[in-house]
């Protein structure tokens, strides 16, 4: 499996993960993830930056915007590395059947 497969398949598991479930991404993970993810989309963030009373929208803004000239597929393994981690504790976390 090629790293664009790799990765989207890592974005699935990512976005199917319960919000009431064992693991709770932190606000900054849930950020890194989304910077990455938009970069290795889309490429360059080349958007507005949002009003300032738009908070959620100017974090997100910020996380993708941070990442500059980063090429996509340094995103695609930043993200891959950091969804093993995720794997690690979550199933250290799952109950033991």
């Amino acid at each position: 499996m090629g790293l664009r497969e790799e990765f989207e398949e890592a974005v699935k598991a990512i976005q199917a993960l319960p919000k009431d479930g064992p693991y709770q991404a932190t606000n900054d993970e849930k950020l890194k993830f989304y910077g990455w993810f938009k970069q290795a989309t889309e490429g360059k963030c080349t958007t507005e930056k949002p009003a300032f009373y738009n908070v959620i929208g100017r974090a997100k803004w910020n996380a993708w915007n941070d990442l500059g000239d980063m090429s996509a597929e340094e995103c695609m393994r930043l993200y891959l590395d950091e969804y093993a981690n995720v794997r690690k504790i979550a199933d250290g976390l799952a109950p033991a059947s």
